[in-house]
């Protein structure tokens, strides 16, 4: 991959990244927003230290590990990405409340129309700003957006240092299991 300068990444900003998705998936991650370096490169959870990738594999979603610039395999396993939030930033701290809870109702819109059997958001604190939930914790909600179950998992930014890889990989791994079930 070319190296991208600090003005790629710049130029970037604010820019939208296609989701990867189809109808009726087994599971829709969802992250707050694309980042800079996904928007530059058009790829998720493209930035070196996220753990996205490695969490998916290391949990059993992925028969191996994807790089970002495989996304597209996702759907042949039943899963996808979206985001919360549409547009391109540096930090999700540049995002404002309202931004949050229209990316939640854009969402839930996007749910109701795909109709994936979980959705998982990636991140608790975003969830809670889409949703207006603030007692929501990682794991299974009680909400659903239509025929769609909620599960929160979380952030696999390289900044959460509370989630380790291996502890990441077990909690997308409970989601695993129960997106396997019937429903």
């Amino acid at each position: 991959m070319t190296r991208l300068t600090r003005a790629d990444l710049e130029a970037a900003r604010d820019r939208l990244v296609p989701d990867v998705v189809a109808d009726g998936l087994s599971v829709l991650f969802c992250g707050i927003n694309p980042g800079l370096m996904t928007a530059a490169t058009g790829h998720h959870f493209a930035r070196p230290g996220n753990r996205f990738w490695p969490v998916l594999h290391l949990s059993g979603f992925t028969p191996r590990l994807l790089r970002p610039s495989e996304q597209d395999e996702l759907l042949s396993y039943g899963l996808g990405i979206t985001n919360v939030v549409a547009r391109a930033t540096a930090r999700a701290d540049e995002l404002s409340a309202e931004e949050y809870r229209e990316g939640g109702r854009l969402l839930a819109e996007k749910v109701e129309r795909l109709r994936p059997g979980w959705l998982a958001v990636v991140g608790v604190t975003a969830y809670r700003a889409a949703f207006g939930d603030r007692g929501a914790r990682i794991g299974p909600q009680e909400r659903t957006i239509g025929s769609s179950r909620v599960w929160v998992l979380p952030n696999p930014s390289g900044l959460n240092a509370h989630w380790t890889a291996a502890t990441m990989a077990e909690e997308f791994g409970r989601l695993r299991e129960a997106a396997v079930r019937p429903r």
